[in-house]
């Protein structure tokens, strides 16, 4: 089955009946030198602490929506446990997780679960309690099949422990593996990462996710790198332009091994890609739980309208970034919680839900269809943006396909100046 084709499968009608769970598990045994995430070292005790929070925040879920007005859907055809390092639970803590989950939702039997894990991270007793639970999808952190970069930014696992991982994950029975790889970390050139896509491309992998490394300033590596110093290996980062060398080298490569792109960053084997992150891009209903946990969901009137990357009048809510005041409001009031640090809750309208058609379908290779958009927008939106997509057109930063604007390779490069010069004469 062809991307495009497993798409308009998670596209289909009823989007809005099935929902996606995220479970937010932010700790690490130690943290990366780029990590800015909402995640860290923590004692055990703080751990099970988080997991009873947790716990209760699940069960609290229909109250939260009803007082938000929103559409909960009770069938769950996705999860997703990331992180941090959700590996690191013990079997106990990640059976009650499951156990407090399917109290509230109906699980599909199809449903896709995933549990996000550091190589070498996973304990055999963890896996089993994993399977027990129907984990059948396992995203591993490699980040760089090369010992040298993986060992500049704090990974303790090297390359070799990498593919026995794999090898044994797929002994075990996991059907869907797996990798995130970063362009950009210190000390790699053209060389290294070829390596590192050839060993990933070659082990049995099924999905991989290819991040161009953002040297965030609040960050370890991002404060020395910004003073000039060699402190985290920052003086050996490569350029802005060797990044970006290095991701369009994939870009290129990847499809020619088997793995389509079928979003910026992602790249799977044909029937592989990952149908909870499409939600996201889909702007299918999902709720977070747990720390920096986000959600979407529709509101009552409009839940059960079938639309395609269209208007959906909804409600956005995070809860907090910060791990005290999560586990002082998990389970308050949606509207209390947003006075919290880091918590928000957002009403997307029909301008910011054109908007998020835009930026979140252009983000994937399919593109989005400007005369589906104008069924759900005025024609004054589209007839904005149909303007400048013609000159991004003309420039070589989008192609209109089969009736559908997609960017080109350079277009996902750009992609943040694509988007704002797409919605420009729309704000004004």
């Amino acid at each position: 089955m062809a991307v495009e084709e497993q798409n308009r499968t998670v596209t289909g009608v009823g989007l809005e009946a099935k929902l996606g769970v995220y479970i937010s598990v932010p700790f690490c045994r130690s943290k990366c030198s780029f990590c800015n995430f909402a995640s860290g070292v923590s004692s055990a005790a703080a751990v099970e602490a988080y997991v009873t929070r947790l716990c209760r925040e699940i069960a609290t879920a229909p109250g939260r929506a009803a007082e938000l007005r929103v559409q909960l859907p009770r069938l769950v055809d996705t999860v997703y446990l990331g992180g941090g390092t959700p590996s690191l639970l013990s079997p106990g803590q990640l059976r009650r997780i499951f156990s407090a989950l399917r109290e509230i939702f109906e699980v599909a039997g199809d449903a896709e679960i995933t549990l996000e894990a550091a190589p070498g991270q996973i304990g055999d007793a963890l896996l089993d309690e994993a399977l027990n639970q129907g984990v059948n999808r396992i995203s591993l952190g490699v980040q760089s099949f090369v010992d040298r970069e993986s060992a500049a930014v704090g990974r303790s696992h090297t390359g070799s422990g990498c593919v026995e991982e794999v090898q044994r994950l797929r002994r075990a029975g996991i059907r869907d593996l797996g990798a995130d790889l970063i362009a950009g970390l210190p000390y790699q050139t053209e060389a290294s990462w070829q390596c590192s896509l050839r060993v990933a491309t070659g082990i049995g992998l099924t999905h991989l996710s290819v991040y161009m490394l953002e040297v965030d300033e609040d960050s370890r590596l991002g404060r020395e790198a910004l003073v000039g110093g060699s402190r985290f290996h920052a003086h050996a980062l490569p350029s802005d332009e060797v990044t970006a060398t290095l991701y369009e080298s994939a870009c290129e490569w990847l499809p020619t091994q088997g793995f389509a792109q079928y979003e910026i960053s992602n790249f799977a084997v044909p029937e592989h890609l990952s149908r909870h992150n499409c939600k996201y891009w889909l702007r299918a209903p999902y709720i977070g739980f747990g720390l920096d946990a986000h959600s979407m969901l529709l509101r009552e009137e409009q839940a059960t309208e079938a639309t395609d990357g269209g208007f959906r009048r909804a409600l956005r809510f995070a809860n907090p970034e910060e791990l005290a005041p999560y586990q002082d409001g998990a389970c308050s009031s949606p509207f209390r919680m947003a006075a919290s640090s880091g918590a928000s809750v957002t009403e997307i309208g029909r301008s910011e839900a054109f908007e998020e058609a835009i930026f979140l379908g252009l983000r994937m290779n399919q593109g989005v269809s400007p005369a589906r958009i104008g069924e759900d927008f005025s024609a004054d939106m589209l007839a904005s943006a149909e303007c400048a997509a013609g000159e991004l057109m003309r420039e070589g930063l989008m192609v209109d396909q089969d009736g559908r604007w997609r960017l080109t390779l350079r277009g996902r490069l750009l992609f943040n100046e694509v988007f704002t010069r797409l919605l420009i004469g729309v704000a004004a």
